[in-house]
């Protein structure tokens, strides 16, 4: 059985700590590999490591960071199929969807390729007598992602590349569920040019996590996962004066006015409730039509589809999504679903006895789809995150706007309709960070910024697109006056343009 070690100073490592966890391979429910899990003293030595090499790389010129970049999009393209296959060997998710989990990531890495032109400062000449003011962007030095198992290439690619690119050394600590696709990408890094340390890769649990929390080398630290753990990073984070970007849980609502092609809205929310057996942070897992005739054809034609979703092993090409990543998670999912009977909401269609003929063992579950359920349900109120969508039938749209907007949760948002007006005011309205109209998962292309609202994101500034330069640098800003033709003496009051 192999060993996955972790990524510092360029090449793979044993680890010391003598602490391991089970990477499965959930189409099977077999162990397919043990992964080293990193005390204090291995994260220390990877941000000494970061360190040093950090200071070249930050005075390597912005043009020929991108160069490595373009490099890594270049390999990353020739191991594509590679790639997706191990994805979707550790995570469960298909194939084709691990492809798409690859290629939102490379997005990214292609804005990064941008870095000459985004780190750009400002310049004004003669903002005062004989005096030009101007700005710089500087790295921070060393900064840490902390990513989640549901998107093992995406997220890291969406952290470590616009980090690397301005210049910034990064200590990646990514789901110890699935660490073989971060592992091979930091590989690809080093094969495309990237010098040594300046990219890490440390597979770890909480004592991981804590590391880069007391660190007082990391100056910053990017997490996705859990609201919980958010929050608790974020606090930690600004204790010990670090900046920090931490996203967390979604319950995103698609609301379906009466005038929506209904064939088209169930297309969406089949693809996007289901998708990837229902764990993405911007998974649909809330319908809420407007109006009981609108509930009754939506139900009418969801049923139907649900019960017809094909569940396959990962390397199916026509299956719809494949299985969950842990049995915990496949168990934590059905418990939902037990509580939303208890709680008195309608299971339209129970997908738990689902079984994969052949691999009896893997961690399947059949779709389910729940009706009449009510806000002050667990099953509407918590994050499910399986495949498991549930029916809010909403009496107007004035209540079908608040559900959303009145939710803990403000990741994303979709709204289906053919009233432009109506469109219009919901996205000015809603209070969650990213709106799509007749657009089921609202992820933002790579050059804006993806963010979510209140419990879904902490902190001032988003991933990617420009806040992802604004995060990973610091502004430096430069007065300056020449002595020839200044007035001599000494000015006591405060400069002004005056």
């Amino acid at each position: 059985m192999r060993t996955i070690g972790h990524f510092i100073g360029g090449r793979e490592v044993k680890g010391t700590s003598g602490r391991t966890a089970d990477v499965f391979e959930p189409m099977t429910g077999e162990v397919q590999a043990k992964v080293d899990l990193a005390s204090k003293a291995e994260m220390r030595a990877a941000v000494e490591n970061a360190k040093a090499a950090q200071v070249e790389w930050g005075n390597t010129n912005p043009q020929r960071r991108a160069r490595i970049m373009m490099k890594f999009l270049e390999l990353a393209q020739r191991d594509y199929d590679k790639l997706a296959d191990l994805l979707a060997r550790e995570h469960g998710k298909t194939v084709p969807d691990a492809k798409g989990d690859i290629q939102r990531g490379l997005e990214v890495v292609e804005f990064a390729c941008g870095i000459p032109h985004l780190m750009k400062g400002e310049y004004t000449e003669g903002a005062g007598p004989g005096i030009d003011i101007y700005s710089m962007r500087q790295p921070l030095g060393v900064v840490a992602g902390i990513t989640p198992f549901n998107f093992p290439a995406m997220i890291p690619m969406w952290k470590f590349a616009p980090a690397i690119a301005c210049g910034n050394a990064f200590v990646l600590k990514p789901s110890e569920r699935d660490p073989g696709v971060p592992m091979a990408l930091a590989a690809l890094m080093i094969e495309a040019g990237l010098p040594p340390g300046i990219l890490n890769v440390v597979n770890g649990d909480k004592e991981a996590v804590d590391a880069i929390l007391d660190d007082p080398d990391i100056k910053a630290v990017g997490f996705v996962g859990s609201s919980p753990i958010a929050q608790y990073i974020y606090e930690r984070a600004a204790q010990t004066g670090k900046r920090a970007q931490c996203f967390g849980g979604a319950k995103n609502h698609a609301i379906i006015m009466p005038d929506a092609d209904m064939d088209q809205t169930v297309d969406a929310l089949i693809g996007a409730g289901y998708g990837s057996a229902g764990e993405r942070c911007m998974a649909i897992s809330v319908a809420v039509p407007v109006g009981k005739t609108t509930a009754d054809r939506l139900m009418e034609k969801l049923i139907p589809r649900v019960e017809a979703l094909k569940i396959g092993t990962s390397i199916d090409p026509s299956a719809d999504f494949g299985p969950l990543v842990t049995r915990a998670a496949l168990e934590r999912v059905k418990d939902y679903v037990e509580v939303g009977i208890k709680e008195g909401a309608t299971l339209a269609v129970d997908g738990r006895g689902f079984k994969m003929q052949g691999y009896e063992n893997g961690f399947y579950m059949g779709g389910c789809l729940f009706d009449n359920v009510t806000k002050d349900m667990r099953i509407y109120k918590e994050e499910i995150f399986g495949p498991v969508l549930s029916v809010v039938r909403a009496h107007d749209y004035n209540e079908a706007l608040a559900l959303p907007s009145d939710h803990d949760y403000g990741n994303g948002v979709a709204i289906f309709t053919r009233d432009g007006d109506a469109a219009r005011d919901f996205a000015a309205k809603v209070n969650v960070g990213m709106v799509g109209i007749n657009v089921p998962i609202p992820v933002p292309i790579a050059y804006y910024t993806f963010g979510g609202w209140k419990k879904s994101g902490f902190g001032d500034l988003n991933q990617h697109g420009p806040d992802s330069i604004r995060f990973y640098t610091k502004t430096k800003t430069v007065t300056a006056r020449w002595p020839s033709g200044v007035k001599e003496g000494a000015e006591f009051s405060i400069p002004t343009m005056k």
